[in-house]
């Protein structure tokens, strides 16, 4: 069997992959390794643990079952409902809890769900302690009795806390600003509107009617065709699109045009630096960003760090080089000032400040950077470990790159989840770009082929 968790923790079909058990099992063991990590706080009598979840139906049974674990491992367990996965970290964070649990499966489709944890400090955690949750999973130990078990607390005040930390990290009011919120029928279904609404900004919201099956739905940072239309329809300034835990974000301006999360992270990266705030001039990316921001960045005077594909690694470079912004194509941006995980919510507000305190539209804004023709290719049913090593496969990228001539690049990555290679080119044409990964991919299946 492969390692149960995966990039951003356990994932899989409700009741089918993830199911009750599941979570209780890990609950005990994460109650087990991440109070051993660390001496239990002098605020509290006994370890703590803050939980929250997404709407999805099968998180009320699956949360139960995580502060059921947590509890019978005597740890104290404030249960925060529903909230965005960034929320729970920060309450994690500041009520100095031992650890944190999240069930959600992010932009997923409804029938799925996870469970993610966060160390003391709201922190994801690095693989050796997943893989110690993992050990310890059904594990026999001495378990607590009596008064040693666990308490569980209702924590219906972590939204409000929530919402006075995002308005706290806000630089400038939006008043004036006409906004449409789309929230992906999720988790900030509630504290997204609220927050953009006490910020001054007149808000238009979309997608909040959270059902328990319509997550994700049609709605949200992956569906951003309502999204358009409402903002065009409304004569809104600009949206913003959540997905389903409101740890990314993705944009629209104006005019319908998608704002992705490299311009967004354009834009961001030259407001702090022109507040003299972006620690080193620095923007930490991954090398899925595209190739039109690095150079846009590079003629602004910001160095760009790229890492690979995942917000964990992100973050870990960010907290390696004490970086202030990082975040990747797909909406994910870390304001590290403000928060320790990708908050959806928190770039949605920081952009609409950028454009109320600069008089410019967020069109003008993202025209900072002109984004190359990319294609992506996924190639499946192949050997993804060899793909580094193949020869055959190897001079074919080398000539693509020597045929490209510094006019765009190519990327062949190994899936983490899939017997899957991911081929992706940027030209300076998007026919360049398709012909290229085209020729890429079939190089790929024919001498990786599993069949």
């Amino acid at each position: 069997m492969g390692r149960m968790f995966g990039t951003d923790g356990v994932r899989g079909v409700a009741n089918q992959d993830v199911t009750a058990e599941l979570a209780l099992g890990l609950s005990v063991a994460a109650a087990r390794v991440l109070v051993e990590a660390g001496e239990v706080s002098a605020d509290h009598e006994r370890p703590v643990a803050v939980v929250g979840r997404d709407p999805r139906a099968s998180g009320e049974f699956l949360g139960a079952a995580t502060v059921a674990g947590l509890a019978s491992a005597g740890v104290d367990v404030y249960d925060a409902g529903v909230l965005p996965t960034p929320a729970i970290a920060y309450l994690t964070a500041t009520m100095n809890a031992d650890l944190g649990a999240m069930l959600s499966a992010s932009h997923n489709a409804m029938p799925d769900n996870g469970i993610k944890f966060f160390s003391r400090g709201g922190h994801k955690l690095p693989d050796a302690l997943e893989d110690a949750i993992e050990a310890h999973l059904h594990e026999e130990y001495e378990r607590p009795t009596g008064a040693s078990v666990g308490r569980v607390h209702s924590y219906a005040e972590g939204g409000e806390k929530y919402i006075g930390h995002l308005l706290g990290a806000l630089p400038h009011r939006l008043e004036g600003i006409k906004i449409v919120v789309d929230c992906a029928h999720g988790a900030a279904s509630v504290v997204g509107p609220e927050v953009f609404r006490r910020a001054g900004a007149d808000v238009v919201v979309i997608g909040a009617t959270p059902d328990g099956l319509n997550i994700n739905d049609g709605y949200g940072s992956t569906h951003l065709e309502k999204l358009q239309e409402a903002v065009v329809a409304n004569g809104a300034d600009f949206g913003v699109a959540f997905d389903g835990d409101a740890d990314r974000c993705l944009a629209v301006d104006g005019t319908g045009e998608v704002v992705d999360g490299d311009q967004i992270m354009a834009i961001l990266a030259l407001d702090l630096k022109e507040r003299g705030v972006l620690a080193e001039d620095t923007l930490v990316a991954t090398v899925m960003s595209n190739l039109g921001m690095i150079k846009a960045m590079e003629r602004e005077g910001i160095t760009v760090k790229q890492t690979g594909v995942g917000d964990r690694y992100v973050l870990e470079e960010m907290r390696r080089g004490s970086y202030s912004l990082g975040g990747e194509q797909s909406g994910h941006v870390i304001a590290l000032d403000h928060g320790t995980t990708g908050d959806g919510v928190l770039t949605g507000l920081l952009l609409a400040a950028r454009v109320a305190s600069s008089g410019r539209s967020l069109a003008q804004l993202g025209a900072v950077m002109q984004r190359m023709p990319q294609k992506l290719i996924n190639v499946k049913g192949v050997d993804k470990s060899a793909v580094d090593s193949h020869e055959g496969v190897q001079a074919a990228v080398r000539a693509a790159e020597s045929d490209l001539a510094g006019a765009g690049r190519v990327l062949l990555r190994k899936s983490g989840t899939e017997p899957v290679v991911r081929v992706m080119v940027e030209a300076d044409t998007a026919e360049r770009a398709h012909a290229v990964a085209s020729h890429l991919a079939d190089v790929v299946k024919r001498e990786l082929s599993i069949d």
